[in-house]
């Protein structure tokens, strides 16, 4: 059972115009944003927990004993890359959970439009095998676009099977 009952909402144009537009005002200031190719992502250095717990101790004593750090090595630009990566971090964990709710809720709509669509599916073919004028070029159009798109998809009785549940 689903943990809704139905999504029954609209989202304006204002609304829409103005989340587009928060998205772009984001994108906007985050100019410095890289696309890395596919080798690139493959090929890098990579930080997990381990890793990072290193990087941020380096950071930490090369903060403490400047006389240890090497003329080539600029830490105050080494402490701005690790305040910006923790800012980052903290913005792609907030964006991640809209992201899931979003999709979630994509899901569930889609779900709810295709049970829709079943029971107006069955509804027309019930209505052709009674012979109601104009039904038959409705479920020909249908049928062809039925998912699956054969006969075996009719239970035999008038009725389509109900599809399968949405796999997350």
């Amino acid at each position: 059972m689903c943990p809704y009952n139905n999504i029954s909402e609209n989202l304006s144009t204002g609304d829409y115009n103005q989340i587009i537009n928060r998205i772009n005002a984001i994108k906007a200031a985050l100019p410095f944003l890289v696309n890395l190719t596919a080798d690139e992502r493959r090929s890098g250095l990579k930080m997990g927990d381990k890793s990072l717990a290193f990087v941020s101790k380096c950071l930490e004593y090369a903060s403490a004993h400047p006389n240890l750090v090497p003329p080539y090595l600029n830490v105050a630009e080494f402490q701005k890359d690790h305040d910006l990566r923790e800012q980052l971090l903290h913005i792609i964990r907030e964006l991640n959970t809209l992201v899931e709710a979003v999709d979630d809720t994509i899901l569930a709509l889609g779900k709810e439009e295709f049970e829709q669509a079943l029971i107006f599916y069955n509804s027309v073919k019930q209505a052709a095998k009674g012979n109601v004028p104009g039904t038959g070029a409705i479920v020909e159009d249908l049928a062809e676009r039925f998912p699956g798109n054969s006969s075996s998809a009719d239970n035999g009785d008038g009725t389509t099977p109900e599809p399968p549940a949405p796999s997350s």
